[in-house]
């Protein structure tokens, strides 16, 4: 009995001394673009994917954590089926993706939380 306790507390132990799992990447859809944080496991790394043939940009507006109140943009003006990555930085807080349209509303996801 006393070497099924100590074998549990070993378990229990390294269980919560080891991560198991990285950050999940959370994906928000704006017309044909995506934008993605955490990208590449870094919860300061937010990405623009166009995937709308339509010759217009896609964009991310985001927020980090140490400038809550300033909105940041990262811009794709690389075409249908191109990704651009932001520089890292603290913590992406809220975000979204945008399509622009020239002459129109752009077409813009909800915002979301990592």
């Amino acid at each position: 009995m006393r070497r099924i306790k100590a074998i549990a507390a070993i378990a229990l132990v390294i269980g919560v001394g080891v991560p198991t799992s990285t950050a999940m990447a959370l994906d928000a859809k704006g017309g044909g673009v995506t934008a993605t944080t955490p990208y590449n496991g870094d919860s300061g790394v937010i990405s623009v994917y166009d995937g709308s043939d339509d010759g217009d940009s896609g964009k991310a507006e985001y927020y980090r954590q140490a400038s809550a109140g300033t909105k940041r943009t990262l811009w794709n003006h690389s075409g249908y089926k191109t990704r651009v990555i932001s520089g890292s930085g603290s913590k992406i807080i809220k975000f979204r993706a945008c399509d622009d349209n020239d002459w129109a509303s752009d077409d813009c996801s909800g915002w979301k939380a990592p």
